[in-house]
């Protein structure tokens, strides 16, 4: 690996800005790989460096680059909930049907995970598929309701999916629907939103 190379991986895995315009300048590759199979723009959307981000972006670097656990920058702002780092990233144009190592595309992981301004966010500027289905036979909507917990981000979750057209009769692999989860494990409020 070149010695600029490297600089541009540490650089965007610091956030430092300054030295990832530096080492672009110089002749570093953007897409150039760590050991994780990791690109500099992948470094910098995990840890959230969005102006680092931002100068990849510019240089042409690819949203959708996988590494070895299938992550790319695009579908890991759906796992961080950064809606500037989602800003960021849209004029690369990610592909949005891009799924992760689970067979999910970016707004799964974030209704999971309770990311109520990411989910408000990707839905509103995007055309993401709201009932995409994961390896799981999980949708968003599924994954609010079954990972969840059932509090006021789920709750608000399940809201703007549906608001979204989510299909609130479309079953798990088990056909198990949203509400029969949520009234398993004793979500009222949510049940109520899915009746």
């Amino acid at each position: 690996m070149k010695a600029v190379d490297r600089e541009l991986l540490d650089a965007a895995r610091a956030g430092d800005a300054v030295a990832v315009r530096e080492a672009v300048d110089g002749g570093a590759n953007v897409e150039v790989r760590d050991e994780e199979l990791r690109t500099p723009l992948l470094l910098a959307s995990l840890a959230d460096h969005v102006e680092a981000a931002r100068v990849l972006v510019a240089a042409g670097a690819d949203v959708d680059a996988q590494d070895a656990r299938q992550d790319s920058a695009w579908l890991v702002t759906g796992v961080t909930g950064s809606v500037e780092m989602l800003r960021a990233l849209l004029p690369a144009g990610p592909d949005l049907r891009r799924t992760n190592r689970f067979g999910g595309v970016s707004h799964i992981p974030a209704s999971e995970r309770g990311h109520v301004a990411y989910v408000r966010e990707v839905l509103a500027v995007t055309d993401i598929e709201v009932d995409h289905v994961n390896r799981l036979g999980w949708t968003a909507l599924l994954e609010a309701v079954i990972l969840g917990d059932g509090g006021p981000a789920h709750r608000e979750i399940v809201r703007l999916l549906l608001a979204a057209g989510a299909d609130r009769e479309l079953a798990d692999g088990d056909g198990v629907t949203a509400l029969a989860h949520a009234e398993r494990r004793g979500y009222a409020e949510i049940a109520e939103l899915l009746r």
